[in-house]
């Protein structure tokens, strides 16, 4: 039978809300150049979400630096921008290195201790910022740009502990969990020693941090937040919470977590696709094969609601200073996994510097930079964006498209599969192995390749032959 070669050849593809609530008047709403429609779910539909790490996003690692380059992430498909912490750092019990044997700055040569920053994650002031990246002035310019340039600015939020000079410390022990001697103590089964574990069973902490969140929205013009490990704080409090935050105004609510449950009742927005991002990694390295992926999807399907959102990552600040760079976790299968982060249902998500190509782990605790220069990497997610923008069969919301496997006659090695929405349709075949593939698949018609921007036609069984780790997106 006719062999038709699919070859995967890049090409640019063309660039191409819920009735607002009332807002309270704040300093900067009058200094905003422009008034933002508040996030919908329909605004999720094709939104990419960009993990901004203010510290090594540039050689001096400010709001400033990053503000100049919020134009430019547009051309990505930019849509929301998570800030990691902007808070201030705590100094007591600052961490110089992590890990189980991990160490204060306090036990390194006192010569090098002022290198050490410490993490993001320690904060000491829930209210102010970090004057490592610059002033408030900074960062209200910058959420004006983002505004602007119509992409929303969330915060990345830490409702489970304090840095260990956190004010609650000294005038509300209270807020904090103890042991048996009556000592707080830091997050329970962790290695979180520079950080001071929260206590939700008293209420004068909720209280007091939804007020603290209430502030960025009512006075800042933030539009959301990331909360991290969400799982650990109780549910209930989230259902305490997050209605009171959506009285403020239409906001975005990102979870680190996975648990399905923090997805109901409109508490978050979305959650990690960890199982996602695992089997990406797996299949890459060669220790699963598509079958990985199948039981993932079967898992996920089985697991959430029909509207519930997932974050589809191959990377995060997480994944990259402590599991490794894009390249040494995925090697040559780096860019189909890219492009499988954006095809499945859900939104897609990029960390400051893969789109340039990050070739290093970056420091967590100290100062570092990622490269500025636009090369593969640039090209790639651009392209994506403008699928993902463009064509509603990728829409990965409450209103998703539909997702639906295609068998083929290697099924473990090749994955194909359709989305659909409204009649519009988006097919991916993809080659998951290290060695190059013959196969047939019950496919036929006419379609293009919209990477080579030709018409060709496939009656099924034909037999076809892909590259090992290459693709075509067909339409």
């Amino acid at each position: 039978m006719k062999k038709i070669i699919l070859a995967f050849t890049a090409l640019s593809l063309l660039w191409s809300c819920k009735e607002e609530k009332k807002e309270k008047t704040s300093e900067f709403d009058t200094e905003k150049k422009k008034e933002m429609v508040q996030f919908t779910p329909e605004i999720a539909e094709n939104a990419i979400i960009y993990e901004a790490n203010i510290r090594q996003y540039s050689q001096k690692g400010t709001f400033n630096e990053f503000t100049k380059d919020i134009p430019q992430l547009k051309e990505l498909g930019v849509k929301i921008i998570w800030l990691m912490p902007v808070f201030p750092i705590s100094e007591t019990k600052r961490k110089a290195t992590g890990g189980a044997n991990s160490k204060f700055a306090s036990e390194m040569p006192e010569a090098e201790q002022a290198k050490y920053l410490g993490s993001y994650y320690a904060v000491s002031d829930f209210k102010a910022i970090n004057p490592e990246f610059g002033t408030i002035e900074d960062f209200r310019e910058l959420v004006s740009t983002a505004h602007e340039n119509d992409m929303y600015v969330i915060l990345d939020w830490v409702p489970n502990h304090t840095g260990w000079d956190h004010i609650w410390i000294k005038e509300h022990p209270e807020f904090y969990t103890k042991n048996d001697k009556g000592e707080i103590t830091h997050p329970k089964d962790t290695d979180w020693t520079d950080v001071a574990d929260l206590d939700y069973s008293n209420q004068g902490l909720r209280k007091t941090m939804i007020s603290d969140m209430k502030h960025w929205l009512q006075n800042e013009g933030v539009d959301g937040f990331r909360c991290d490990v969400a799982g650990s704080v109780p549910t209930d409090f989230w259902q305490e919470a997050i209605p009171q935050l959506r009285k403020e105004k239409n906001i975005f609510m990102l979870a680190e977590a996975w648990e399905p449950e923090l997805l109901k009742d409109n508490l978050f927005d979305m959650c990690y696709a960890w199982d996602g991002h695992h089997a990406m990694n797996k299949m890459a390295q060669g220790k699963e094969t598509v079958k990985e992926w199948d039981a993932y999807m079967a898992k996920r399907t089985k697991d959430y609601e029909t509207d519930d959102i997932l974050m589809n990552f191959v990377d995060n600040h997480d994944e990259n200073s402590w599991n490794g760079t894009i390249n040494e976790r995925l090697g040559d299968a780096s860019e189909i996994m890219m492009v499988l982060s954006y095809l499945t249902p859900g939104m897609p998500l990029i960390y400051s510097g893969d789109e340039y190509g990050l070739d290093h782990r970056l420091q967590f605790f100290e100062k570092d930079s990622i490269p500025k220069t636009k090369r593969k990497n640039w090209e790639i997610f651009k392209k994506l964006g403008e699928l993902k923008i463009n064509n509603i069969a990728l829409n990965g919301g409450k209103n998703k498209a539909s997702y639906k496997r295609i068998k083929t006659s290697m099924d473990d090695k090749i994955l194909a599969f359709e989305r659909e929405k409204d009649g519009k349709k988006i097919i991916f075949i993809g080659n998951l192995s290290k060695d190059n593939q013959n196969f047939s698949l019950e496919l036929d018609g006419a379609f293009k390749n919209i990477y080579t921007n030709t018409n060709f036609s496939l009656n099924k069984n034909q037999n076809l032959q892909l590259d090992s780790w290459k693709f075509v997106v067909l339409q």
